[in-house]
């Protein structure tokens, strides 16, 4: 139960960092103003939460898989909002990032 709640975790990390940085674009880069940064900068606040209910208690082992997660989620993201289309070498590069999430987080320790 663990590893499913600290995936769940992942996820919503992800999706308030990811949704964060977006929103702060948006609302910089493409000009639609302060209520995007604003809502950007609280998305990217509560990140910083949900990574602290991690089930594992070593802040670097959790920063280090999320950078994994991040990458991944990153490309999920550009795809939904942005319609960005990954090529081959993005996605190859994601499943490597995930596959290092698994092995640090995951695997067995001695």
């Amino acid at each position: 139960m663990d590893t499913v709640r600290s995936l769940l975790l992942f996820v919503l990390a992800a999706l308030a960092e990811i949704g964060g940085a977006w929103l702060v674009w948006q609302g910089v880069r493409e000009h639609r103003g302060a209520l995007w940064v604003g809502a950007g900068v609280i998305a990217l606040g509560l990140y910083g939460f949900v990574a602290t209910l991690q089930p594992e208690a070593n802040f670097g082992r959790i920063l280090a898989a999320y950078g994994g997660v991040f990458v991944a989620g990153s490309l999920g993201w550009a795809m939904v909002m942005d319609g960005f289309r990954p090529d081959r070498f993005d996605l190859i590069g994601a499943a490597v990032c995930l596959a290092g999430v698994a092995v640090i987080m995951y695997s067995p320790r001695v």
